[in-house]
């Protein structure tokens, strides 16, 4: 691509392939807007694997039509995103369709076993998850849920707010 000793392009490819693809994943993340590399739902997840995937392939072309393959496959990507984004905010219908809801594992300091087997999620990875986030009395924990993401929050204290556990299910 760039010279014809073999370690001479394999260094120069590193270097100039590697400051396009990052300026080009920064471009089009300024022009997306930083929802881009959040993960508040499976497919942003996939989308931010994949994204470095890509940027990791793009870095590691040997010819011009694959790096520039590579860097249009990142904007559909991230163009998607942008896209199906959009559509979960003006449609409930469609957010539902594609979107996991959260779930109760723990309410009021009690574990909610059905839910810790339909999610997969074993009790003393609740209990890593509480002393994670300093509970120091089990009855102290008014929920544990499993998010959308994957993420699981704790939430204890004194008293919940209803608006915090709006649209789940209770147990």
């Amino acid at each position: 691509m760039f010279f014809e000793e073999t370690w001479l392009d394999i260094a120069a490819r590193a270097v100039v392939l590697s400051l396009i693809g990052i300026a080009w994943v920064t471009l089009v993340i300024r022009m997306i807007g930083l929802r881009s590399l959040s993960k508040m739902t499976n497919f942003d997840f996939v989308v931010t694997v994949a994204s470095g995937s890509l940027l990791a392939g793009a870095v590691q072309a040997s010819e011009w039509p694959a790096f520039i393959q590579t860097l249009a496959a990142l904007a559909a990507l991230f163009g998607l995103q942008f896209v199906i984004a959009k559509l979960r905010q003006q449609s409930e219908s469609f957010e539902q369709a594609i979107q996991n809801g959260p779930i109760f594992l723990m309410w009021e300091g009690k574990f909610i076993d059905n839910a810790l087997e339909i999610s997969r999620v074993a009790k003393d990875d609740i209990i890593a998850k509480l002393r994670e986030a300093n509970v120091l009395d089990m009855g102290q924990v008014r929920a544990v849920v499993l998010e959308t993401t994957g993420d699981i929050s704790v939430l204890h204290g004194d008293h919940l707010d209803d608006d915090l556990v709006d649209g789940i299910d209770r147990p």
